[in-house]
């Protein structure tokens, strides 16, 4: 089972990252314990600078957007976003 925490400050943005992970558990038949906290020591003992963050495992994933779905999935899948992605800039950043 995972272990899925959305740390944010409860904006819109976390908000619509809770509804997107608890849509791609389902999708995915993935077995999950998803919990939301708006805690600032929590968020600060992650190392989260922006929010909303992504925790699965007790690694933070993802921070300072939504997902994209097909990004979510791989993240859930336990795939790094690197894999994610199509296309690079050719540069240092992955992207």
């Amino acid at each position: 089972m995972k272990n899925i925490r959305i740390l944010g400050t409860g904006c819109e943005k976390c908000d619509a990252l809770t509804e997107a992970v608890k849509a791609s558990v389902a999708r995915l038949g993935i077995e999950a314990n998803i919990e939301k906290t708006s805690d600032l020591q929590s968020l600060a003992s992650c190392g989260v600078m922006t929010t909303p963050a992504l925790v699965i495992d007790d690694k933070v994933v993802h921070a300072g957007d939504v997902p994209d779905e097909k990004k979510l999935d791989v993240l859930l899948k336990g795939g790094s976003a690197q894999e994610e992605k199509t296309s690079c800039c050719s540069c240092c950043c992955g992207y």
